[in-house]
């Protein structure tokens, strides 16, 4: 007779077999979900005194997930949009666990009943061309680091890559002869090829004529010749942003991320007239109504909607009360 798995057993095959295997997950799916059970597991071991190997599927039950979830919010400060990432994550091991083990289908449901926390949906933030300027101007051209920062703003602005398309980037991924463009994989394993300005081409150029880099060498290196990390663009954007403070006044307002020059860049092409679809295709989105979300931030286009309508007419007049209101008050 076949013995249940434990806890440890499943999670492994979870990772090994059904991610890895089966849907051959990318590596950031992997480490997202690899971080949300090295959370859960480190709350469970302080919370419960279970060592990871002492847990069993039973500790992990509906109540004890939406303990780790209102931990996250509270004592980790995540937003309610992080903490549903973190649990379709565990949904997404629940849903594993139930068909491999069926003697653990109630307390599955249980937790795949849980339902993702409803949130605020903000308008994005993005910059003006103001903005972009005054950012694409605070990078130091004297020295190797300000160049390189500069071609790799610039180009962001401009293609509105994801970060994780713009760090993963090599040489030979930029082609500036006829037809120059910029080929990056994005989300979802998608090739995808971008245009690229003149003035986009004219910095590329030089800055690769300064690495005299090979082919499969990082289009945006640090100090170590390695591709720059996720908190190493951060860093410099901060550095830059706070230097563009200081001939910008309206960026002191805002928060800026990687992100938030993808956003930029949608805007912008919005904003030039470029139709929905293409901007969806520029960006890589899987679905059209991504888009959707720069229709609402854009104040502009509001505006020139609201200029093509008809204004009121109704003559406002002063109001009268009646005669048994008055005499009401009268009587007061």
């Amino acid at each position: 007779m076949k013995t249940q798995s434990t806890f440890s057993e499943l999670l492994q095959a979870y990772f090994t077999q059904r991610l890895m295997n089966e849907c051959n997950a990318s590596p950031h799916t992997i480490a997202n979900y690899r971080d949300t059970f090295r959370l859960l597991i480190a709350f469970a071991h302080r919370t419960l005194k279970k060592p990871p190997t002492a847990l069993t599927m039973q500790h992990l039950d509906a109540a004890f997930v939406c303990r780790f979830l209102d931990h996250l919010e509270k004592d980790r400060g995540v937003s309610a949009r992080s903490r549903n990432v973190r649990l379709a994550a565990i949904h997404s091991f629940f849903h594993y666990v139930a068909l491999q083990e069926p003697a653990l289908g109630a307390l599955a449901q249980r937790v795949l009943a849980i339902k993702s926390k409803r949130h605020l949906k903000k308008p994005i933030d993005f910059l003006t061309r103001t903005e972009a300027e005054a950012l694409l101007s605070a990078p130091d051209q004297q020295t190797w680091s300000g160049r390189r920062d500069r071609a790799l703003l610039l180009l962001a602005l401009q293609t509105g890559l994801r970060l994780s398309e713009i760090i993963s980037l090599c040489c030979q991924d930029i082609a500036l002869d006829t037809g120059a463009h910029v080929r990056c994989t994005g989300k979802g394993r998608k090739i995808r090829c971008i245009p690229l300005r003149k003035e986009t081409v004219a910095t590329l150029r030089a800055w690769l004529r300064e690495q005299k880099a090979q082919p499969l060498d990082p289009l945006f290196p640090n100090v170590r010749g390695k591709p720059l990390s996720r908190d190493g663009v951060q860093y410099l954007l901060t550095k830059h942003v706070a230097t563009a403070r200081q001939q910008c006044p309206s960026l002191k307002n805002k928060r800026v991320s990687p992100h938030v020059l993808r956003h930029s860049t949608a805007m912008d092409l919005l904003q030039c007239g470029v139709d929905r679809s293409v901007i969806a295709l520029w960006l890589g989105h899987e679905r059209m109504d991504t888009t959707q979300i720069y229709l609402h931030a854009s104040l502009e286009l509001k505006e020139k909607a609201l200029a093509k309508t008809e204004p009121f007419y109704g003559r406002p007049r002063r109001y009268r009360p009646p005669e048994q209101l008055m005499a009401f008050l009268q009587s007061l």
